[in-house]
């Protein structure tokens, strides 16, 4: 099992939100590369970073933030929020970011998500944040027609790494992963699919090591815990 812990970052600091909600932020650590030594210490293999700015204005934001994690730490870093076209999408794997992940272009941009593929292999995933089994997108500010499901479906043979699936009505709220609903997507798909949204304790990851979880990997929890500090994802 891989555990992804995820840097959100809102205005150059690391924060936690409650259901995506900017105007309730937590601040937890005003130093984004202190929290990354941190997580890299604890043993974390890679890193989920997050540009919350970034997924609202549809360009990267928290950019010096950003950078000053990629060269705080060795652990690979995926990258997600606001990142719309292929020069971003260049300019963020030049600067040393491991993999990408587009959401928002996902849906609304397929032919990019294609193109980016081919460019980059196995370095462009792909963030399926699902409310009431329907996509969010632009920040999780609006919702688009199309189902998770059928999304999933849609870009998986393009050569897409990972598809990160966050449940957003638990993310941030501790009360566990929505396994059924990321096992569904999952079984749509030969992707591998990371769980998000909710995870909260050792029991959440013990419920991921059973055998239906074998095509799943997980982020870690959206407080301290045994696994360190984490928030929610947007793209």
């Amino acid at each position: 099992m891989i555990l992804f812990p995820a840097i959100d970052l809102k205005d150059g600091q690391c924060v936690r939100l409650k259901q995506g909600e900017m105007s309730a932020a937590t601040v937890f650590n005003a130093d984004p590369a202190g929290q990354a030594k941190l997580f890299a210490a604890q043993g974390f293999t890679w890193l989920h970073v997050v540009d919350l700015n970034g997924a609202f204005a549809g360009k990267p934001v928290n950019r010096e933030a950003v950078e000053s994690i990629l060269n705080a730490v060795d652990v690979p870093v995926q990258l997600g929020g606001g990142i719309r076209d292929m020069a971003t999408i260049e300019a963020w794997l030049a600067l040393g970011v491991r993999r990408v992940i587009l959401g928002t272009a996902a849906v609304k941009d397929p032919k990019l998500v294609a193109e980016a593929c081919r460019a980059f292999p196995a370095r462009i995933a792909m963030a399926i944040d699902a409310r009431n089994g329907k996509v969010a997108i632009e920040g999780w500010a609006e919702t688009a027609a199309i189902g998770a499901a059928d999304l999933a479906r849609r870009l998986a043979g393009v050569g897409i790494a990972a598809i990160i699936h966050t449940d957003i009505d638990r993310d941030g709220l501790l009360h566990g992963l929505n396994i059924e609903s990321t096992l569904a997507l999952a079984g749509e798909v030969d992707v591998p699919v990371i769980a998000s949204g909710g995870l909260a304790s050792i029991a959440d990851i013990r419920r991921l090591l059973e055998p239906d979880c074998a095509i799943l990997k997980a982020r870690s929890p959206a407080v301290p815990s045994m696994t360190g500090a984490s928030m929610p994802a947007r793209r």
